[in-house]
């Protein structure tokens, strides 16, 4: 049997959704539209089954569609999600046994009328992706700043478990060792839907005693969406999750809730250490500064932003943000460097004082994007000396302001990184997550913005000043 092959991470978004887009015309001639669609591609090969990662709409006019039963066979075997079938200019119509073989095998299939192209099928996927991304991205920043807000009020353990319960309108409970309720909130379930969610943290529970490492674990029940998540700390907690639907988004909003409970249950830690933990939590996630700022203290602060895999680095600090998996950020207090770690690459900001950790954050992340692009494992901010040391900071700041007036994002931001990486086309790509003719046409339009010549050494002097002030 062949190997199920490795799905694509990212948004991904339901068959129905674009089959709803009527300016298509696509028409469902078998299988279910409820499938998901992680991307699009096309592909007139006779087998592309080498070519395919899982999870693709795959389009097709037919080109060398010989045997539609093997065709179908291998497509499902790669994993493909679903198959797009444009008639003309080699079909007049779907071939019955293309429609047949996909019937059998289960496998969705569109009929893509002539008038459409694939390029148009392409684009629509990918608009349907970036609304379903920037759907998921509000949705749990506006999840984080709600369980940010519950942590700080005065008994913050149920109000965190019911602001998280109230965002995934389910319930959420907290287990004991022994398997008892220490706490919980949100919507009651059925008897066999808790028995099954206190199964589930009993096995993250039995985990643990035996050296297992898994952090979580999902099931379902009932058509209830159950998932587990093992605390931090000293009472080995276990977080128990019961949801009626499973949406994009929801293992990091959980994710969050897991840091902020393991730190409000830690028995271990000091007034002052957990104060400033959840000041941490509180300052990433949104809070103002003002807020956190008594709870740090006065001593300068240095913000790291790492990304890999495997264990976090050692940062020698409990004031860690994990949120996603493979990216971590912590807040250093005076006296600690970071070194580089094996698997990750760092992004150290200059040391700040609390009410400019905002700051130090964006700093440690273009230093993070620069240590990418650079394929080295640590960067720090460049503090500033030499000419941006002999210039008042509001002379600097008002000539930045005239002389990037013409420029906005995402120009500004693209050059920025195009001049601190010398101009390479390829590496700034790369920092930015994009193609290398995006930067060439971004670029391009900055120096007819600014009527600047870009190839100048002291026109890429001025504009490298005015943006370490922009």
């Amino acid at each position: 049997m062949s190997e199920a092959k490795p799905t694509p991470p990212g948004p991904v978004i339901p068959l129905s959704a674009l089959l709803a887009r009527e300016n298509l015309g696509l028409r469902l001639i078998a299988g279910s539209p409820e499938v998901e669609i992680h991307w699009v591609h096309t592909s007139e090969m006779a087998d592309p089954y080498p070519y395919l990662l899982g999870g693709e709409l795959l389009l097709t006019a037919g080109v060398q569609l010989t045997d539609p039963e093997r065709y179908v066979a291998r497509v499902v075997a790669a994993g493909a999600a679903a198959l797009g079938f444009g008639v003309t200019p080699v079909y007049d119509t779907v071939p019955d046994a293309l429609v047949a073989a996909c019937a059998r095998h289960g496998l969705p299939l569109l009929e893509v009328p002539p008038r459409t192209p694939f390029a148009a099928v392409g684009r629509a996927v990918w608009r349907l992706m970036a609304q379903a991304r920037h759907h998921e991205l509000r949705r749990v920043t506006e999840a984080q700043q709600s369980l940010a807000t519950a942590a700080a009020r005065p008994d913050p353990v149920p109000a965190v478990l019911h602001a998280l319960a109230s965002r995934l309108s389910g319930r959420a409970a907290l287990y004991a060792p022994d398997g008892t309720e220490y706490a919980a909130a949100g919507r009651p379930v059925e008897p066999e839907t808790r028995e099954a969610l206190e199964r589930l943290a009993g096995v993250l529970r039995a985990g643990r005693g035996t050296g297992s490492r898994a952090a979580s674990a999902t099931d379902t029940s009932g058509g209830v969406h159950l998932a587990a998540y093992a605390l931090g700390g000293d009472l080995r907690l276990t977080l128990g999750l019961a949801a009626p639907r499973r949406e994009p988004g929801d293992h990091t909003i959980a994710g969050v809730a897991v840091v902020l409970l393991s730190l409000l249950t830690a028995p271990h830690q000091g007034a002052d250490e957990a104060a400033r933990s959840t000041a941490l939590v509180r300052l990433l996630l949104g809070a103002a500064p003002a807020d956190v700022a008594p709870l740090l203290g006065e001593a300068p602060w240095t913000v790291v932003h790492a990304r890999g895999e495997g264990p976090p680095p050692p940062l020698g600090t409990p004031l860690l943000d994990l949120g996603e998996p493979g990216a971590v950020r912590a807040l250093l207090p005076a006296g600690r460097e970071p070194a580089p770690h094996p698997g990750w690459t760092l992004g150290v900001s200059a040391p700040a004082a609390p009410d400019g950790l905002g700051e130090a954050d964006l700093q440690a992340a273009r230093a993070l994007r620069r240590a990418e692009a650079g394929h080295v494992p640590l960067a720090r901010h460049h503090r500033e000396a030499g000419l941006a040391g002999l210039v008042a900071p509001e002379e600097a700041a008002a000539y930045a302001r005239t002389v990037l007036a013409p420029l906005a994002e995402p120009l500004t931001e693209t050059l920025r990184v195009w001049l601190s990486l010398h101009g390479s086309w390829d590496r700034t790509a790369t920092a930015l997550g994009v193609h290398r003719n995006t930067v060439r046409q971004r670029i391009a339009r900055c120096a007819a913005l600014l009527d600047a010549d870009l190839d100048d050494a002291e026109v890429r002097m001025e504009l490298w000043f005015a943006l370490r002030w922009h």
